[in-house]
């Protein structure tokens, strides 16, 4: 093999290893600009808080930081409609986000829906901060478990924990904050 040919194949070579790291990149980066922020809500209508939401490889990345909350666990759900009225009680929010047409639970067979997420502990102070992978949810707008859909998506703290089991939202009660991830388009 002359110079000029040998440098032309090792040229191809590099180009052709290079393009899945640059594939990675922009996989990457486009991950980076998937973020979702929002006011967390109390039923008075007060901010106590923010939800932020960001895509990563394998699910949405769901962290929160809420203050005045009662102390003990909660159920923390992402719910099928963006609007938290407080007038409602955020019943305005609809059902618990299911795209895949599952049914309620972390521990029931035919479960979760996409919406269901690990129970958070609020302590004595009222103090509830978590970080929730949720593989069941996405922030790309043509995936199909998009919370991005036509009618938006909210975040909801209840006043108990989820049972895990009951249907169709697990009996964790009332509806004590909310957050909009996503407006109605």
């Amino acid at each position: 093999m002359t110079k000029p040919t040998k440098a032309l194949a090792l040229s191809a070579i590099a180009a052709l290893i290079a393009t899945p790291a640059l594939a990675d990149h922009h996989e990457e980066h486009a991950m980076a600009d998937a973020v979702a922020s929002a006011p967390i809500m109390d039923v008075e209508g007060n901010e106590i808080g923010t939800a932020k939401l960001k895509q990563t490889p394998t699910g949405v990345l769901v962290t929160v930081s809420a203050k005045g909350l009662s102390e003990g666990e909660h159920g923390f759900h992402l719910h099928e409609k963006g609007v938290c009225d407080a007038s409602t009680k955020f019943a305005s929010a609809g059902g618990h986000y299911n795209p895949g047409a599952s049914e309620h639970g972390l521990l029931v067979k035919d479960g979760p829906h996409g919406g269901d997420m690990p129970n958070q502990y609020a302590d004595g102070s009222g103090m509830l901060m978590a970080e929730v992978l949720n593989t069941g949810v996405s922030l790309d707008k043509a995936a199909a478990n998009t919370i991005y859909d036509a009618d938006g998506t909210a975040l909801v703290i209840h006043a108990k924990a989820d049972d895990y089991m009951s249907q169709p939202s697990g009996a964790a009660g009332d509806r004590v904050a909310c957050a909009v991830v996503a407006s109605p388009k």
